[in-house]
């Protein structure tokens, strides 16, 4: 059964918007992005636009799973949906054309 569910999930690229795709107990996918911090629960982490975008076209399925405390005890939290519904997002770098 893992070797069918595991040959379901999509081919993985880089860029595609989550880390992980896992399977809920119906076989519903669950596409989960990971971000990391040895600070706090609230310590703010960077955040791409394919991450965005992913997340609010496939906001029944997308999942944060933030993990905090790594090095001294490693705790996580999920937060499902779309990341701009949890987060407050503030542009912090552009990609610049020369005119």
């Amino acid at each position: 059964m893992c070797w069918t569910l595991w040959s379901r999930c999509p081919r993985r690229l880089d860029n595609v918007g989550y880390d992980i795709c896992s399977f809920e107990q119906d076989g519903k996918e669950r596409f989960i992005e990971v971000k990391t911090t040895k600070y706090g629960k609230l310590t703010p982490f960077f955040v791409t636009a394919n991450e965005l975008l992913f997340s609010e076209r496939n906001h029944e399925q997308y999942y944060l799973y933030r993990v905090f405390n790594y090095r001294v005890s490693p705790t996580l939290f999920q937060i499902p949906g779309q990341l701009n519904n949890c987060c407050r997002l503030r542009p912090s770098i552009y990609r610049a054309y020369l005119a």
